[in-house]
This record gives C-alpha cells, structure tokens and sequence, in this order.
C-alpha cells in the first residue's frame, strides 16, 4: 500500500502540487506543505517585522466577505485530504494485519465503529 503525494494541494496556500507539477510538496500526517510557503515561512520566522506582524491579527480578520468566501473551498479541500489520508493510514494498519478493535482503541472508539467509518464497501462484508 502505498501512499503518495499525488494529486495533493499545499494545506497552506491550496495550490496542487507534487509529483508531476512544478510545486514540490513536503509533508506527514496528512497536512502538506509546499515550496512556495516553506520559503515564504522561513523569510517570516528571520524577519523580525514579518514576525511581530504574523503574530499580530489572524489572516481573516482583514478579509472581506467575498476573500472570506473564496477561502472556504480550499478550506475543505484540505479538510477532506486530511479524511482521505486517514483512510489510507487504516488501510496501510489493515494491510499489515493491525485488528479493527487496535484501531477502535487508538481512536478512542470500538472496533465496530472504526470499522463502519473506515472499511472500504468491499470489506463490508468482513466483519468488525
């Protein structure tokens, strides 16, 4: 089971990248970052004034509606990467024999309920 950054965006800017694109992304757990905002982060944290202002109000505080609006989409793009890496995560545990119930346990919830929220519709007649 492999997982990849293909097809992923920058969990930051939204702009698609990795392989393929001229956008390298970096990155675990999900969240991916690209070259673009690890350059634009690292000027910030060597800049005193780009720092004091990053720690100053949050980027939406000076959007207007329609900038708040036009967020969103990205917003849950990177929600749903986010959701559609996990899955892959309990594939990756399912596919090295890691039990529905030691997935249960990490998350907090029991093997039928990580079951019904993970098992993809051809391992739905597995059961928990």
């Amino acid at each position: 089971m492999a997982i990849t950054r293909a097809g992923k965006i920058c969990s930051f800017c939204g702009e698609p990248g990795g392989p393929g694109t001229d956008l390298p992304l970096i990155g675990g757990l999900g969240a991916q970052v690209c070259a673009r905002c690890v350059d634009d982060f690292h000027a910030t944290l060597h800049d005193e004034q780009r720092l004091a202002a990053a720690r100053g109000a949050s980027p939406w505080d000076t959007m207007d509606e329609a900038e708040l609006v036009a967020t969103l989409p990205m917003i849950l793009a990177s929600a749903e990467q986010n959701t559609a890496f996990a899955r892959e995560w309990v594939d990756l545990l399912r596919s090295r024999n890691v039990s529905w119930a030691q997935i249960g346990r990490a998350l907090g919830v029991s093997r039928q309920a990580a079951w019904e929220r993970f098992a993809r519709k051809g391992d739905r007649t597995a059961s928990a």
